[in-house]
C-alpha cells in the first residue's frame, strides 16, 4: 500500500483540525466531509472508534504507514519511560520530521521528498531514508549543491517556528538535533494515551 497522497483538506476535516499545517480550504469548511458533514446530530462514537481516530490522526500527521507505526509502538513499549510519550518522541526523531521542524520544507510531505531525492545530509553523509532515526548531537544539513534550490530558500524564508530541542544556522544551512524533545515541547494535538490503550487491547 502506498503512502496517502490524496486531498489533505478532506483528511483535516475528518479530524476537525488542520493536521497538515495552514489550510485555507479547511478554514472555510471546518466540519466533517460528506453529505451529512454539517448535521449537528452525529452518533456518539464508541471508545474503540475514538482510540482508532487518534491513531489515524497521528499516522496522517507524521506520514507514517500502519506497519511502521506499529513497529514504533513496539519499540516505545520496550523503552524506559511513558510509552505514549516515547512513541511521539520516536516520531519526532525521524529525519523527515526534523527537516520539517527546521523549516527546510513547509510540510512533512515536502521534507520526505527532499530526503528521498538526496538533498539532505546527516553528519556530512547523504541520507535518503525519511524514517532514519536521529540521535542527539546529529548534524542535519542541506547538501552543498542543493543549497540554492528555490523551494528550500522559500521555505526557510517563511519559517518562523523555533524549537528548543533543535538548532538551525541559516548561513550554512545546517542544524543540530540537540536532544529528544519532552512531551511539552511537541506541539502536536495528539492524545497518545488513547493510542496506547488501542494497541494494548
Amino acid at each position: 500500500m502506498a503512502r496517502y497522497t490524496g486531498p489533505k483538506t478532506r483528511i483535516a476535516r475528518k479530524f476537525g483540525e488542520a493536521i497538515f499545517g495552514d489550510d485555507k480550504s479547511f478554514e472555510k469548511r471546518n466540519y466533517p466531509p460528506g453529505q451529512h458533514g454539517m448535521a449537528k446530530k452525529r452518533g456518539k462514537k464508541s471508545e474503540y472508534a475514538i482510540q482508532l481516530m487518534e491513531k489515524q490522526k497521528a499516522k496522517y500527521s507524521y506520514g507514517i504507514l500502519e506497519k511502521q507505526f506499529r513497529g514504533l509502538f513496539k519499540k516505545a513499549s520496550a523503552t524506559k519511560g511513558v510509552t505514549g510519550e516515547v512513541l511521539l518522541q520516536l516520531c519526532e526523531a525521524r529525519l523527515d520530521n526534523v527537516v520539517f521542524r527546521m523549516g527546510v520544507a513547509p510540510s512533512r510531505r515536502g521534507a520526505r521528498q527532499l530526503v528521498s531525492h538526496r538533498h539532505i545530509t546527516v553528519n556530512g553523509e547523504v541520507v535518503n531514508i525519511p524514517s532514519y532515526h536521529l540521535k542527539p548531537g546529529d548534524k542535519v544539513a542541506v547538501r552543498e549543491k542543493s543549497k540554492s534550490l528555490e523551494a528550500i530558500e522559500r521555505s526557510l524564508s517563511n519559517s518562523s517556528q523555533v524549537y528548543e530541542w533543535i538548532t538551525w544556522n541559516n548561513d550554512v544551512k545546517e542544524g543540530t538535533f540537540v536532544t529528544v524533545p519532552a512531551r511539552l515541547q511537541i506541539p502536536e494535538n495528539i492524545k497518545e494515551q488513547l493510542i496506547v490503550e488501542l494497541y494494548n487491547k
